[in-house]
């Protein structure tokens, strides 16, 4: 699940990998840096080579080193030896990505690495990265109701499920990123959006409520991008004003707003089935997002996925 970065230079992770929002611990002003330490507290790597890995400057197809500075070349070429094979052999990314051509996920490793790098993460960071996108991860199952709301074609070979709360700020955070993977991604994802209010958040199951109240008429998208607008702001008197400014029928709106409570608790029962406990929580079919909250990374993600590489 995303997760927040504590004192890092690698700024871009800053809104990743740890539910930024959840359970006791959020006081509904989720702190940025929330997570850090326990985040890696049980580390799952990859299977090791067997054998110490030799230093190596062969290169690799797909990356222009020549593009990194020296400092930077001369790391990259050393993950290429130190991390693992993305398809859990006995060898390192670099042997993976010249000499098993098995192993569909290695030029996706690779490219991760590359611009891990060059977008300034340290070798700890970029090594966790890898574990985390890498390992043998769980494949959720979920609800694919297009009378929910979705964002996309059905048809799309990637389904993403976010599981929010509108009174998260992580979640206010991620909202953008995934309208920008919508949209430049059109025709390759389809988005379903999840109701997770939190315990934290007293007013989120009515602010849940009155967005699926809103997509009963069509109007879940201005209802979704006013309410992370208004995050502190989610009373009933609130969300009747809401719903009057995006032009709801006031009295289908109140009737579906009611019925709207038992779809929001289904909501989260699936996503506490799934092992949800903090919001955001993102899945590319089935595999939860473990990456940067930055769309280049999350492309990566679903680019891999749309291939049939994971």
């Amino acid at each position: 699940m995303i997760r927040c970065f504590s004192k890092m230079k690698f700024v871009l992770l800053s809104l990743a990998l740890s539910g930024a929002c959840g359970g006791s611990q959020d006081s509904g002003a989720a702190s940025e840096y929330s997570g850090i330490e326990s985040s890696f507290a049980k580390k799952e790597e990859p299977q090791a080579p067997a054998k110490p890995a030799k230093k190596s400057t062969q290169p690799v197809e797909g990356v222009d080193i020549a593009a990194l500075d020296g400092e930077l070349a001369t790391r990259f070429n050393a993950l290429l030896d130190s991390l693992a094979s993305p398809c859990g052999k006995a060898h390192s990314l670099r042997t993976s990505r010249n000499e098993d051509s098995s192993c569909k996920r290695a030029p996706y490793a690779v490219s991760y690495a590359y611009e891990l790098v060059k977008d300034g993460a340290d070798d700890d960071q970029i090594k966790d990265l890898h574990r985390l996108r890498f390992r043998d991860a769980p494949i959720q199952s979920f609800r694919y109701d297009l009378s929910a709301p979705h964002a996309g074609d059905a048809n799309a070979p990637v389904k993403v499920v976010e599981f929010f709360d509108y009174g998260c700020p992580a979640c206010a955070r991620f909202h953008p990123l995934l309208e920008t993977v919508a949209t430049d991604m059109k025709g390759d994802v389809v988005i379903y959006f999840k109701q997770f209010p939190l315990s934290s958040h007293k007013d989120s199951p009515g602010a849940a409520q009155a967005a699926l109240a809103a997509h009963k008429q069509g109007k879940f998208g201005a209802m979704h991008l006013i309410l992370f607008e208004n995050q502190h702001e989610h009373l009933m008197m609130n969300l009747v004003d809401y719903a009057k400014q995006i032009g709801l029928d006031m009295s289908k709106f109140r009737k579906d707003y009611i019925e709207a409570e038992a779809l929001v608790k289904a909501d989260r029962a699936e996503g506490e089935r799934a092992g949800v406990n903090g919001t955001p929580a993102v899945y590319i079919n089935g595999r939860e997002y473990e990456g940067p909250a930055q769309p280049k990374y999350f492309k990566m993600w679903v680019e891999e996925a749309r291939e049939g590489a994971i």
